[in-house]
């Protein structure tokens, strides 16, 4: 499942032509249309299942899986977690990073190691990262282009800018 990712869990039957309301876990929702095939974990392994269509339905989106055309032939999808290849994931523009290549970066700030991302808050203004320290206390660090000096995902590597403050999660 390493060359897996996460794009949405299964939360329900959609009417009764085999369809499932899924739950995304995606910024980019268009990705669902373009779908041909996806993973998902059943009876202990990961098995392959053929997209037959994809409707947006009151801003969720359905799923109807090939050779799936009754809601009894669904009901075990119900809380499985869905999965993408690599080669279908959706392509990032620059600066801009899934979470999971950003959790357990090692974060520097001068040349010195403070800490490693365990964590990504998705809020309304920006998204915050969550380094603990090597004495486990939380940082939290704006995802913000004055905090972020540079970011690598392939060296799990997470340089903030010199002058930028820390704020610890239990300061007040």
């Amino acid at each position: 499942m390493d060359d897996l990712f996460l794009i949405a869990e299964v939360k329900a039957i959609y009417g009764s032509n085999g369809f499932v309301l899924i739950d995304s876990f995606s910024d980019f929702y268009e990705r669902f249309f373009q779908l041909n095939s996806v993973y998902v974990e059943v009876f202990g392994s990961v098995k392959k299942f053929f997209v037959e269509d994809v409707k947006e339905v009151d801003g969720s989106f359905v799923i109807k899986f090939k050779g799936f055309d009754s809601s009894e032939d669904v009901q075990f999808f119900i809380g499985r977690k869905v999965y993408v290849e690599k080669k279908d994931v959706v392509k990032l523009s620059e600066n801009v990073f899934f979470i999971h290549d950003v959790i357990g970066s090692k974060v520097f700030k001068e040349s010195k190691l403070i800490g490693v991302v365990e964590d990504v808050l998705v809020l309304p203004a920006n998204d915050v990262f969550v380094v603990i320290d090597q004495n486990k206390k939380r940082i939290l660090v704006p995802a913000v282009e004055n905090y972020i000096e540079s970011f690598d995902a392939d060296e799990k590597s997470l340089k903030l800018v010199s002058g930028c403050d820390l704020l610890y999660d239990d300061e007040n």
